[in-house]
């Protein structure tokens, strides 16, 4: 993937596999991309775009320069309450948002949540993201380890709402101590 300002161009013959050749887009980009559409949220990047040739998709993303949270959590260690507080409701913010269309992120950790110039939160990359309507179970295990839930870590079938809560809990506690939970090493 080649990314410059807002657009990320991917070799789609990269994502092919199997009876996937005569998809006209690769699933897992195709449902991200569906997913990216239906949400409008100013704490959730903006999907702008799509087209494609032969060989290339390209998805006009919004542009956010600030990086990601992780980053600034690494340069600059714990944050003061205030702030973590304003950046977590924001994130919960933009998550509520989601689930109110019954999309679960199942990828939330900070490498994956973007700050803009202002320093506000942009949820990002959801790439693991499902649609789950009520009273339904999910069962992929997917998401980083360290923030995933432990249902998921063990197998289980799980509420994607509440496993993005869980992941929102680990976030909330590396932007008050600087480092994880249940981890022994810095963040």
């Amino acid at each position: 993937m080649v990314q410059s300002d807002s657009i990320a161009a991917m070799d789609r013959n990269a994502f092919i596999l199997g009876d996937q050749a005569t998809r006209p887009m690769p699933f897992g980009i195709e449902r991200e991309v569906v997913i990216m559409k239906l949400i409008e949220h100013p704490n959730v990047i903006n999907l702008y775009d799509i087209w494609e040739n032969r060989g290339e998709l390209y998805l006009v993303l919004e542009y956010v320069e600030g990086g990601e949270l992780f980053d600034y959590v690494s340069t600059h260690g714990p944050l003061p309450e205030e702030e973590a507080v304003r950046l977590f409701r924001q994130i919960i913010s933009g998550l509520a948002y989601c689930h109110r269309f019954n999309i679960c992120h199942r990828d939330l950790k900070p490498e994956n949540i973007l700050l803009d110039p202002n320093h506000n939160i942009k949820l990002a990359d959801f790439g693991m993201a499902a649609l789950q309507p009520a009273g339904h179970w999910l069962n992929t295990s997917c998401g980083s380890p360290h923030y995933a839930a432990p249902e998921i870590i063990y197998g289980r079938r799980y509420r994607g709402d509440k496993a993005d809560i869980w992941s929102c809990g680990i976030i909330l506690f590396a932007l008050l101590t600087g480092f994880l939970p249940f981890d022994g090493g810095d963040l």
